[in-house]
């Protein structure tokens, strides 16, 4: 039984600038760079027939590519932070790609998802972190920006059963409309996939 998640990749520059913000902070874990990403809809364990009814009507989401750019850095929790993550600015066609990623997992039969959408990174994972020196973080880094990239594609992610975790693997690719079908960079639907 699979865990998946559908998600955007980041490209390997922005992967390393996210990076190169890693320093020792008490109750904090940085999460592995290749395992960056921005988590567009999350179906959890699922069985096999599921996950193949997903990934078909994930198919057929008709999306145009679009550009974007991570800025600034938040936490998530209130009071008792739990997650260090990076924002992300981009035009209706993120909204509009996670509200067709909500819909595919409808009509595969998964449950809505009650939160809203929030497009961010997740940077670290936090634990009881020292407040002072999380806050002294954030503000050394308030002017984050990364150079705008293109997402021509989303991506279908799988990872430790019942657990979660990376590292991801991603199990399926599906390009954007006006994106340019690498061959190359994917393995093309339904190879090497494990359900």
């Amino acid at each position: 039984m699979p865990r998946l998640f559908t998600g955007i990749e980041l490209p390997e520059e922005i992967r390393d600038q996210l990076g190169d913000l890693e320093q020792p902070l008490p109750g904090v874990r940085f999460i592995e760079e290749d395992n960056l990403h921005i988590t567009l809809r999350f179906a959890g364990d699922i069985d096999n027939g599921t996950a193949r009814e997903f990934s078909s009507f994930l198919d057929g989401i008709q999306v145009p590519a679009f550009e974007m750019r991570l800025e600034g850095l938040g936490t998530f929790g209130g009071k008792e932070p739990r997650t260090l993550w990076s924002g992300v600015v981009a035009g209706p066609e993120l909204e509009q790609l996670a509200r067709a990623n909500e819909r595919a997992a409808r009509a595969a039969g998964l449950k809505p998802e009650t939160r809203g959408f929030k497009p961010h990174v997740t940077i670290a994972r936090l634990n009881k972190p020292r407040i002072d020196a999380l806050s002294r973080f954030l503000t050394r880094h308030a002017m984050f920006r990364s150079r705008p990239f293109i997402v021509d594609r989303f991506v279908l992610y799988s990872s430790k059963p019942n657990v979660g975790g990376g590292p991801y693997v991603i199990e399926e690719t599906f390009p954007l409309l006006g994106a340019a079908w690498n061959d190359e960079s994917s393995d093309g639907p339904d190879s090497g996939r494990r359900w």
